[in-house]
């Protein structure tokens, strides 16, 4: 008897579900498809013909998953900052804007990859920061949407804290001294020969604990 028999229940939506997963399966092997091209022979050689063929699927199938290249080269990394934000709206009311960042900062890390199908190791996702970092067209898209992450973080600082951000710029000045710390940590994370999660981990929480002290403390010897 099968189990459908036992419950009762027609299965109902497995269909639909093993689509889910086969889109999910196609979305992920492009992704490593182009992140394999990016870090190998460059971003600017690489062609979205490459990757379609890599995968055995039509141009017009990448673009279903990816809107260009571009898109696809961030698509790790946007799917943590979706993860912060979210996590941020969910932290407690009672925590101070910079322990309710850091804390979803590290929740964010923390969350299952593989549930946002955007799966990349450790390991390839610091060649994939590195490309970005020497390639110009790349890095200008990495400062515009660090921008535009620090704007809406900023946003939901100034809403936990019941701010005005146009009228009050202590949001915008905490998110900023935060995500300079981020960047920071991302930088020296990237020039490590060791690409563990657990060395950004480290590297994070070692120079976010020093914020504090650093903007308000006395640096000189006594």
């Amino acid at each position: 008897m099968t189990r459908t028999q036992t419950s009762g229940v027609p299965a109902q939506g497995a269909p639909g579900g093993l689509r889910e997963r086969r889109k999910r399966r196609t979305r992920e092997a492009l992704l490593h498809a182009a992140l394999g091209f990016f870090t190998t022979q460059g971003y600017d050689r690489t062609t979205v013909d490459e990757i379609a063929d890599a995968v055995d699927v039509s141009q017009r199938t990448f673009f279903r998953y990816f809107a260009n290249k571009e898109a696809v080269a961030f698509a790790a990394q946007e799917a943590v900052d979706a993860r912060f934000l979210a996590e941020l709206r969910r932290r407690p009311a009672a925590e101070a804007p910079f322990e309710a960042m850091r804390r979803a900062a590290l929740k964010a890390w923390d969350a299952t990859p593989e549930a946002d199908g955007e799966y990349v190791t450790a390991e390839l996702r610091m060649r994939v920061y590195r490309m970005i970092e020497s390639t110009p067209a790349l890095h200008a898209a990495h400062m515009r949407r660090h921008i535009g992450l620090q704007q809406q973080t900023a946003l939901l600082i100034a809403e936990r804290e019941g701010l005005d951000p146009d009228a009050d710029p202590r949001p915008r000045v905490a998110v900023a001294a935060f995500s300079g710390v981020m960047r920071l940590t991302g930088q020296l994370w990237g020039r490590r020969s060791d690409a563990g999660a657990d060395a950004l981990r480290e590297l994070t929480e070692l120079h976010l604990d020093q914020l504090g002290p650093a903007l308000s403390g006395s640096w000189r010897a006594a």
